[in-house]
């Protein structure tokens, strides 16, 4: 097998969207790649960047995953007779996946959140991870753990500089 190359895993994907709240909110524990069902004005739209992951999340429906509340702008160029921003779409994932994600969902306590949408060789995916909520407490003390590494870096900054 001599002359076959590795693919390089591309940590700078084209990011679309991006759900900065979901790690304040919920402990991400797994993240699964999955595809998107979008319709074209919706893809035009999304490739400018006008989706709004926060609301969103996902659920498991007869063994097919959808997303539901996430906001897709339409798109200024195309017809918006009765386009409905918010509509649930369909994931694509493989079998074996949401038979897993089910599975732990069903669990307890367990949701599935929307964490980045991006490009990815023309196709839009979405990043969804599999994660439980947070305890008011829990985003307190990571509060409170940010504020004393600041401090310590400060303090250090300035022993160096005396």
């Amino acid at each position: 097998m001599a002359g076959k190359k590795k693919k390089k895993k591309d940590a700078s994907l084209p990011l679309l969207a991006t759900n900065r709240s979901a790690s304040h909110e919920f402990h991400l524990l797994k993240r699964f790649e999955a595809g998107l069902v979008l319709t074209g004005p919706e893809v035009k739209s999304a490739r400018l960047g006008r989706v709004n992951l926060r609301e969103g999340y996902a659920r498991i429906r007869n063994g097919e995953v959808f997303l539901y509340g996430v906001h897709v702008s339409p798109y200024s160029h195309a017809r918006s007779d009765d386009y409905d921003p918010v509509r649930p779409r369909k994931l694509l994932l493989h079998a074996r996946e949401i038979r897993k994600l089910e599975k732990e969902t069903k669990a307890g306590g367990m949701t599935l959140v929307p964490t980045r949408l991006y490009l990815k060789q023309g196709r839009i995916k979405v990043e969804i991870a599999l994660a439980k909520g947070k305890r008011e407490y829990d985003k307190r003390e990571k509060a409170k753990r940010k504020i004393q590494e600041k401090e310590i870096e400060r303090a250090g900054r300035s022993r160096s500089l005396s």
